[in-house]
């Protein structure tokens, strides 16, 4: 059965402010690990944009297919070939992350899911790593628009236990495994984007008995 390139009009509408944004944060040399490359569309637009970076795309292995012929079109030196990861695996494909990006997943996800992510960064995540990630997201209980209340309703409908998660809790969450959020971004459509950096972590010396 041949696959069929997808595309996402949400990824076009919004590819400009996010690049923008990452531009403030991404500015070393680094490997970009994206977590739920959906398309693969954001993948090819940064690195082609950020040609100092190197852009890893991963997802669940039902859409690795679609995101390889994005990266083969592409022909970019500095995109990898999409590697299969679910945040629920207990191992990841990779030793350690330096950069991370996730655009429109967390509300894709159940809540123990979003747990699991961090829980796996807490192993993964260099010191002084940063992460962003994009999305709806609610503040204080409540919604930021009706818009993102319809879409909530509508996330319920395809799956009771998805929906736009609470900015605060994913702070929490985030706070937890050494990340202090740098930024919260309006972004378009009523979604945001939040930055994270990993502190340094304090090792104690032991001192000899």
């Amino acid at each position: 059965m041949t696959t069929q390139k997808p595309f996402s009009q949400a990824c076009e509408n919004n590819k400009q402010p996010i690049l923008d944004a990452l531009k403030q944060v991404f500015t070393r040399p680094a490997t970009v690990w994206e977590i739920g490359s959906g398309t693969g569309q954001h993948a090819c637009y940064f690195a082609e944009q950020l040609p100092h970076l190197v852009w890893q795309p991963t997802d669940r292995l039902e859409n690795i297919a679609g995101i390889r012929l994005w990266q083969q079109e592409a022909k970019l030196a500095n995109l990898q070939a999409p590697l299969q990861l679910d945040v629920a695996d207990s191992v990841w494909p990779c030793t350690s992350i330096e950069a991370l990006f996730t655009a429109n997943t967390l509300h894709i996800m159940r809540w123990d899911e979003v747990k699991l992510l961090f829980t796996r960064l807490a192993d993964y995540l260099t010191e002084q790593a940063s992460v962003c990630i994009y999305g709806p997201f609610n503040y204080r209980g409540s919604y930021t628009s009706e818009s993102n209340e319809r879409f909530d309703q509508w996330l319920h409908r395809q799956n009771p236990r998805s929906g736009i998660k609470h900015f605060e809790e994913v702070v929490d969450l985030a706070a937890a495994i050494g990340l202090e959020l740098q930024a919260d971004h309006e972004m378009p459509a009523n979604n945001r984007l939040l930055v994270f950096k990993r502190k340094a972590i304090r090792r104690v010396e032991r001192r000899a008995v």
